[in-house]
């Protein structure tokens, strides 16, 4: 009986019905990406607020005010006197009623400075000039609050996780098909919902499902797109990457053109819906059909394959070979069982959570330092692209680790350089800079590929889930570490940056290269590496 790689490669291993699928799953990256970076958005700190002293609102109404003038009154006057006061977190203690007056509504206090005035913390009663901008205006999340931004953010990562976990597992025992459709499914409705939630904890308990069905889409497009191709064709696994920051490049042009954050949510949704009509067109994986003893359908798909791309199957090729390795539910302990595999999986549980921890530090780094968000978030989505190539045109000639590896390093070193740079060379740090981005958008990249490469199929799709579940994890800290250091020292999280970083580069040297080798079937393929 011959094998799956030699059927595949007479049916085709990159041919018209594989570009096909690549093509249609990519699209996956561009909607994953903006859910994966939309708070940089639906979160923007508004222009102008201020807390509203207990009265305002009715004095306002009946003398005819319009927001400006109420702010005028009730802020402007405090600030002049008392520059630490922005009348953002702190109000006047005091309550107005029909007997202020509408032109000087603080003269009732006589000569008393109104730097001298009682003042209160504020808790409720924000005005914005612009409420439904983001959700840090709609849910007031300011002052007090504003640590639930990052939150937010924490909980998207965590439904992250969560997929990793759930849908991983169930893309191993179920099929990778009906689970991307069920996540695609899952996106859309639990977008929606997140979208027109009426407080912050329904609109964080749907960002949360919004987040796990999310990363299923996204993991079993990849682990799809890698199983049908060839061994020397999975560079398609860093090709996909490319979908994933085109996202990032779009993101900030929809956010410019969408002015509230209910219509950048919709946005970044609904078109999930539209990879529901995949089911007619993208097979299940014949390599996972394999795993679960179905031989017929599979060779069915391989046939399918080869029509579509002009060949035709030997008539010798009935039955395909199926791997004697008995198929149970995979569990981590199938992972660190052996010592190759313990190996591999440590490493790379490592590698996924600097990768993360990095990428996404440097990503919200961009809002602390100042500039024109919309450019500066473009900018760094397009110093992305050229990773994909870079990959490219060097993965299939000197191989996996030795770029693996390298990428991380120079983007610690890159780090460190970045942060001992002074402001006022800001075309050489901000050169220095992009090169550590580029470079950990390399290395983040390529862990994709090399996971789903020392992993056999039949604990592949969770290898790949668990793994990158630290990259989840490297998501909710992030936030937190960066912004903690950051104010005790700005350059400090890019310290941090810089070890994490040089260390994952000298434990990917440890890892077997894969380059030009097929998919591992069983876990003796993978302790034979």
């Amino acid at each position: 009986m011959p094998s799956f790689d030699e059927v595949l490669k007479e049916a085709g291993e990159f041919g018209r019905f594989q570009k096909r699928v690549f093509f249609l799953l990519s699209q996956t990256g561009i909607t994953f990406s903006s859910l994966f970076a939309s708070v940089v958005f639906l979160g923007r700190a508004p222009d102008n607020f201020w807390c509203r002293i207990p009265g305002a609102a009715e004095l306002s109404e009946r003398c005819g005010w319009t927001l400006e003038e109420e702010r005028n009154f009730t802020v402007v006057p405090l600030h002049m006197r008392n520059e630490s006061f922005s009348g953002e977190c702190e109000r006047l203690d005091v309550t107005w009623d029909s007997s202020a007056s509408c032109t000087s509504p603080l003269a009732r206090y006589g000569n008393r400075s109104t730097g001298n005035l009682p003042l209160a913390t504020c808790h409720d009663n924000w005005v914005y000039e612009q409420p439904h901008t983001s959700i840090i205006s709609e849910y007031n999340l300011v002052c007090s609050s504003a640590w639930m931004l990052d939150l937010s953010q924490a909980i998207l990562n965590l439904g992250f996780l969560t997929g990793a976990f759930a849908l991983g597992y169930a893309a191993d025992r179920y099929g990778r098909i009906p689970i991307y459709l069920l996540s695609c499914l899952g996106v859309g409705i639990c977008g929606i919902i997140a979208a027109f939630a009426p407080n912050f904890i329904v609109f964080s308990i749907f960002r949360f499902l919004q987040g796990m069905f999310g990363k299923g889409t996204w993991m079993t497009c990849y682990v799809i797109v890698t199983e049908i191709v060839g061994s020397d064709q999975r560079i398609v696994g860093i090709v996909i990457q490319i979908f994933f920051t085109l996202g990032i490049i779009i993101l900030p042009g929809i956010a410019y053109l969408i002015p509230s954050w209910q219509g950048i949510q919709l946005a970044i949704s609904l078109p999930n819906f539209l990879f529901l009509l995949y089911y007619w067109v993208v097979p299940e994986s014949p390599r996972w059909l394999l795993t679960r003893k179905k031989g017929e359908k599979a060779l069915k798909i391989m046939r399918n394959i080869a029509k579509h791309n002009g060949k035709f199957l030997s008539p010798h090729y009935s039955e395909i070979t199926i791997s004697n390795e008995e198929v149970s539910n995979p569990s981590f302990l199938d992972l660190v069982r052996t010592p190759q595999m313990r190996r591999n999986t440590l490493i790379l549980m490592y590698a996924w959570f600097t990768s993360a921890l990095i990428y996404q530090g440097l990503v919200m780094r961009l809002g602390i330092i100042g500039g024109n968000l919309y450019l500066d978030f473009f900018i760094s989505g397009a110093v992305e692209l050229p990773a994909a190539f870079l990959i490219i045109v060097t993965i299939d000639r000197v191989g996996r680790r030795l770029p693996f590896a390298i990428s991380n390093i120079v983007a610690g070193i890159a780090c460190l350089i970045t942060a001992f740079l002074p402001e006022d060379i800001a075309w050489l740090k901000t050169t220095v800079a992009t090169l550590g981005r580029l470079s950990i958008t390399i290395a983040f990249e390529v862990v994709y590929l090399v996971n789903s490469e020392l992993y056999p199929t039949t604990l592949r799709n969770f290898g790949v889930s668990l793994c990158s579940s630290l990259c989840d994890l490297g998501g909710i800290i992030a936030p937190f570490l960066l912004f903690r250091l950051a104010a005790i020292w700005l350059e400090l999280p890019l310290i941090i940056f810089s070890i994490l970083a040089v260390v994952c580069g000298l434990l990917v040297l440890l890892l077997p290269e894969t380059k030009g080798i097929s998919l591992p079937e069983t876990v003796e393929d993978v302790e034979q590496l």
